[in-house]
């Protein structure tokens, strides 16, 4: 998937550590895992990094921080170590020079084809609200019947996006928070992820009635105190 406006990976090179406090903090979230397994997802951050060097996102923040940030939000679910190491490669196929072959050399076939289904979901648009509900079903649908992992990484993905909203232009904050109610919200209750659903909802509020979203905020704090 490589475009002609990006160069060949040199996996050769040494593997830079722009998040050091980052990885150590998911290799802690995930140290329920073995250690060989804890070994694969320090090589993935490795190659995540090096495949995305040169990449910040709107904060200014160096991109690896997301694919870290995702992992670690499935670590917390006790995700196993595929889903982790797959999550950090998320977007290595659709926006570096990673080959898909090398994922599947270096992890195995399963993380390669999570990745792909991951990048394949990333491609589907909506119109409207009534095409998201009739798509986001189906969606989930036809990643279940190969890994029900690609929709986990889909989710921790769109709420990890809704957490950093903030550097977005005002346009994008609606328009994902709106797809976030319609499709996402739902997908994690689906799943029974009610934290996540929860949570999505929330911030999709603050975007979308921030009027509304102030005031519940102001008493909450006032019932807190």
């Amino acid at each position: 998937m490589n475009s002609p406006l990006t160069p060949p990976l040199d996996l050769d090179m040494p593997c830079p550590d722009p998040c050091p406090e980052a990885a150590e903090q998911l290799l802690k979230k995930a140290a329920y895992l073995p250690e060989e397994m804890l070994a694969k997802i320090r090589r993935a951050y490795e190659l995540g990094a090096l495949a995305h060097q040169g990449q910040v996102r709107n904060s200014g923040e160096p991109y690896i921080t997301h694919p870290l940030a995702v992992a670690e939000i499935l670590a917390e679910q006790r995700m196993d170590g595929e889903a982790l190491c797959a999550a950090i490669l998320h977007d290595a196929l659709e926006d570096t020079a990673l080959p898909r072959n090398f994922i599947a050399d270096t992890f195995g076939e399963s993380v390669a084809e999570m990745v792909e289904g991951v990048t394949k979901l990333d491609k589907i648009q909506f119109n409207n609200r009534q095409e998201a509900d009739a798509e986001s079903f189906r969606k989930m649908m036809l990643a279940m019947s190969r890994d029900i992992r690609v929709i986990l990484i889909k989710l921790a993905d769109r709420l990890h996006n809704m957490r950093t909203l903030d550097s977005m232009k005002r346009e994008k904050q609606l328009k994902t928070s709106s797809e976030t109610v319609y499709v996402y919200a739902p997908l994690a209750h689906r799943m029974g992820l009610y934290n996540l659903k929860t949570e999505m909802e929330d911030l999709a509020m603050k975007y979308l009635e921030p009027d509304t979203y102030r005031q519940i905020a102001k008493k909450l704090a006032e019932t807190k105190r």
